[in-house]
């Protein structure tokens, strides 16, 4: 059999590691991108985008429908922090509901109209409390005040009498269902999850409010089943489970008797469908190579949300319950998703909640008219400078990895570029690793393309989207293979003529932050700089000061380091970045439970000596991710500043 040797650095010599060459992972079939095919467009508009403005360009957390559908609940950052403001569907001036340091969000309005419940952490630590604030403004009211519990996701009953919610002990590995008094705070948990890497999340109570149907799934997405759980007894009843799958609920009609489900069964690739809940047959909607998922259902219980991910850009369509025929909304290409945190449907059944983004279009809210197929926007979250005509484009490309697996990738393209092979490039890997970059709005990316970078955001093995054998393909091979993708993306570019393989830089949060340091450590002449922000730098630490619950999904994704010691070290990257040659900027929040402080601070210390360029900078009471508007700002500005310094050699 034909052997392919592949060369890492390992302490302070060259390891060849000779390996079976392995057949490609199966994906949905797409053609290849010729790299000459890609093609810098001209623009005389073209300059760089202000960071100011990039950074003033509001976020949203969550969203939902008032009571009666006039209004819309907001968590956004319109001062910089993440508060409620509610705006009249009609158009009006939003009005601020709270106002605090701390990001606020999961909101739930009560179905009389009168109260808006929500999540809040303390300086970004992830231990929520719910509270409530008048839907016409008023006083705060904190419910629950558990220091060491984190209670989140409220969910009203259709009558407004119960309210379901998340729970989780400090020192607990699961998430389970509870019932919350409002008026005391006290929590009643209907499940006690006893393995460890299973967790709860309530879906919807039933019509008669007696029940509430909910998920249990484990940490790694792989397996999962459907209940019911009678309220009154704390009976959980397994009304949908499939064999060495997972099968999820998404919502349940307004008579009770149609839920809309999610399975991988059978192909590994997710598809969308129905369970009658008296017979329980399932029934599904037409086969599609790519995943899909079920979503929403109107108030009225006729219409249905399907939500499919084609090759990096997200698709809503309707579908019809009883026929199953389905009819896709019209949106630019992009990211479309739901955009309520509960039902996205307003109660008229015809208004539809969609946040829709794409590469040169900051996301925004809209109400779709599920009727005359029209969409109006319900926000305006970005500055009036983020025109799309002066924004970069993108392109979702398809190149074949070291072993054949086609892997597809978001290009941000720069304007008035030549082919001469002299410009820099960014790869940006995502987080998860159990994620997908989708084709939406980066400010990051927005950012170096409007300063003639070429971006490139690879869906690498292990991402989401391609199918169940894809995502494990990393699996106890983290910065391995998925490496391997992250290089083939950046021979790509330069296989376009347009970029200099000595001027191509390397950045991203949480396990692109991984992936970033993995890269300088273990490929270290392939990346000329690198920005990672809050990265995992050492399992083994993350294990014993990480948060009880991670430490479950590390297992599924690492192993155990009792019993896999070995892995752990081929698997951090504090084993390879001794060989480090590239400067190295580090971002990091104070209070982040998944990436202890002191990790980053030892990189910098071990990368300084040993000579390297390193330099890190600490945001106060940010967890993992900065949600702070000058964190934000600041972080971006110096990632620009980084790449300036040392891909185009500015001062």
């Amino acid at each position: 059999m034909r052997r392919l040797a592949m060369a890492f650095y390992l302490g302070s010599a060259v390891i060849t590691a000779s390996t079976a060459i392995a057949k490609p992972i199966v994906t949905p079939a797409r053609p290849v991108t010729d790299p000459k095919s890609i093609a810098s467009p001209a623009n005389s508009d073209a300059a760089p985008v202000p960071i100011g403005d990039l950074a003033f360009t509001r976020g949203y957390g969550s969203a939902a429908w008032s009571a009666d559908g006039k209004q819309v609940f907001v968590a956004t950052n319109l001062t910089g922090r993440y508060n409620i403001w509610r705006t009249d569907t009609a158009g009006s001036w939003p009005v601020q509901l709270t106002q605090s340091d701390d990001a606020q969000g999961s909101l739930a309005p009560s179905p009389d109209g009168k109260t808006l419940l929500f999540s809040q952490d303390k300086g970004g630590n992830e231990y929520y409390d719910i509270y409530a604030v008048p839907a016409g403004g008023g006083p705060i009211r904190k419910i629950t005040d558990t220091p060491d519990i984190s209670e989140t996701s409220p969910l009203f009953s259709d009558d407004g009498a119960q309210i379901a919610i998340s729970v989780r002990a400090k020192s607990s590995t699961s998430d389970d269902i509870g019932l919350l008094d409002a008026t005391t705070g006290a929590v009643r948990k209907l499940t006690e999850e006893k393995v460890a890497e299973y967790n709860w999340g309530a879906v919807r109570f039933t019509p008669d409010g007696k029940s509430i149907l909910a998920n249990r799934i484990n940490v790694t997405g792989t397996r999962g089943s459907v209940w019911l759980i009678d309220i009154a007894s704390g009976k959980a009843d397994e009304i949908l489970a499939a064999k060495d799958a997972i099968v999820t609920a998404s919502d349940i009609s307004a008579d009770g008797k149609t839920i809309g489900i999610t399975s991988n069964e059978k192909t590994g690739q997710s598809h969308a469908g129905f369970l009658d809940l008296a017979t329980r047959k399932t029934r599904w909607l037409k086969p599609t190579p790519w995943e899909q998922s079920s979503g929403s259902m109107s108030h009225d219980g006729k219409t249905m949300v399907v939500a499919t991910s084609v090759d990096a850009r997200g698709v809503i369509s309707l579908v019809d319950v009883a026929t199953g025929v389905e009819r896709p909304l019209a949106f630019p290409p992009g990211m479309d998703r739901e955009g309520a945190t509960g039902r996205s449907f307003a109660p008229d059944n015809r208004s539809l909640m969609i946040y829709h983004a794409a590469a040169d279009t900051p996301g925004e809210l809209y109400a779709a008219d599920t009727v005359a197929g029209s969409s109006k926007p319900l926000t305006h979250f970005s500055m009036a400078s983020l025109d799309p005509a002066r924004l970069a484009k993108s392109q979702i490309v398809t190149y074949k990895s070291f072993d054949g697996t086609l892997v597809s990738a978001v290009l941000t393209i720069p304007f008035n570029l030549k082919r001469d092979g002299s410009n820099p490039a960014v790869i940006m890997p995502h987080g998860g690793p159990t994620g997908q970059t989708l084709d939406s709005f980066s400010k990051t990316a927005a950012a170096l393309a409007s300063r003639g970078y070429f971006v490139i955001q690879p869906n690498p093995r292990g991402s989401t989207g391609y199918g169940e054998a894809f995502m494990l393909a990393n699996v106890k091979d983290l910065g391995g293979g998925d490496l391997k993708d992250e290089i083939e993306a950046k021979k790509f570019l330069v296989a376009t003529g347009y970029v200099d393989s000595k001027k191509v830089g390397i950045t991203g949060g949480s396990y692109g932050g991984f992936m970033t340091l993995m890269a300088l450590g273990r490929a270290p002449d392939e990346f000329a700089a690198g920005v990672q922000l809050f990265g995992i730098i050492n399992w083994n630490t993350m294990w014993t000061a990480g948060d009880a619950s991670l430490r479950e999904y590390q297992r599924g994704l690492v192993g155990d380091p009792d019993k896999d010691p070995a892995l752990y070290k081929a698997q951090s990257p504090m084993t390879y970045l001794p060989n480090a040659k590239a400067p190295l900027l580090s971002l990091q929040g104070e209070n982040d439970i998944r990436v202890p402080r002191g990790q980053a601070q030892e990189v910098s210390d071990l990368l300084k000596s040993k000579g390297v360029v390193a330099e890190t900078v600490f945001y106060p009471a940010e967890g993992h991710g900065f949600l702070k508007r000058e964190n934000q700002t600041d972080s971006l500005k110096r990632t620009i500043e980084w790449f300036d310094k040392y891909l185009k050699g500015a001062k």
